[in-house]
C-alpha cells in the first residue's frame, strides 16, 4: 500500500520546494519506502525519476543512512541519470557522502564507502563535470572532488586543469566556485609539502 501512496505522491510532486519537501517527509516517516524510492530514480524514461531525485536527496540530507544499504545499487546507476533534474540531486547526494567520510567522520559511511564505490564517484564526479551540466551540479562536482582528491593524488591535478580550462567561458557562479576549489586545492598541496 505504501509503495502506490508513494508512486501518487511522486506523480503529483510539483518543482515546489514545499512539496518536495512533503513528500521527502512522508518517506521519513515511512522508510521503508526508501527502496521504492530509489528505484524510482533510475526509470530513467519516465519524469517519476526526477521527481524521486529530488526526493531522495531531501531525505538523504536529512537520514543519509538510509541510503548506505543501498549505496552499491545507487552507484551503479546515478551515470545512467541524463536529465538535469536528476542529475543535480545526485551530485548533491556524492558530496554529501564525500562531507560525511571526509570531514564529518561520520563512522557508518566510512564503513561502507570502500574505493571502488570512491572511483565510481570519482568517475561520475569528472563525467559531469567534463559535459554540459547546470551549474549547481558543476560546483558539487568540485567539491566533492576536493574531498576525494585528499586521498587520491592524481584528482587534485586534473580537476585543476578542468576548472583553469573552463572558468574563463562558463557563468560568474562555476568562476566563483572555480576559484575556491582552487584556492583550497593551493592551501592543501602546501600542506603536503
Amino acid at each position: 500500500m505504501n509503495s502506490e501512496t508513494l508512486v501518487t505522491k511522486l506523480n503529483y510532486t510539483k518543482a515546489f520546494r514545499k512539496t518536495r519537501l512533503e513528500v521527502a517527509q512522508w518517506v521519513l516517516n515511512y522508510p521503508e519506502t526508501f527502496p521504492d524510492l530509489l528505484q524510482h530514480c533510475f526509470k530513467t524514461e519516465e519524469d517519476i525519476s526526477y521527481k524521486a531525485a529530488r526526493i531522495l536527496e531531501f531525505v538523504c540530507a536529512e537520514r543519509l543512512d538510509l541510503l548506505l544499504p543501498h549505496l552499491k545499487m545507487f552507484l551503479e546507476n546515478i551515470s545512467k541519470a541524463h536529465k538535469d533534474q536528476a542529475v543535480r540531486p545526485f551530485s548533491k547526494i556524492c558530496l554529501m557522502l564525500a562531507e560525511n567520510y571526509y570531514k564529518k567522520k561520520n563512522v557508518e559511511v566510512i564503513k561502507v564507502l570502500n574505493k571502488k564505490f570512491k572511483n565510481t564517484i570519482t568517475e561520475c564526479c569528472f563525467d559531469w563535470l567534463i559535459t554540459n551540466q547546470k551549474v549547481a551540479c558543476y560546483a558539487f562536482s568540485m567539491r566533492t572532488l576536493f574531498f576525494l582528491g585528499t586521498e587520491t593524488e592524481w584528482i587534485h591535478p586534473e580537476l585543476k586543469i578542468i576548472i583553469e580550462q573552463n572558468i574563463a567561458h562558463l557563468s560568474e557562479a562555476y568562476k566563483a566556485q572555480g576559484r575556491q576549489i582552487l584556492i583550497k586545492i593551493q592551501k592543501f598541496s602546501s600542506k603536503q609539502i
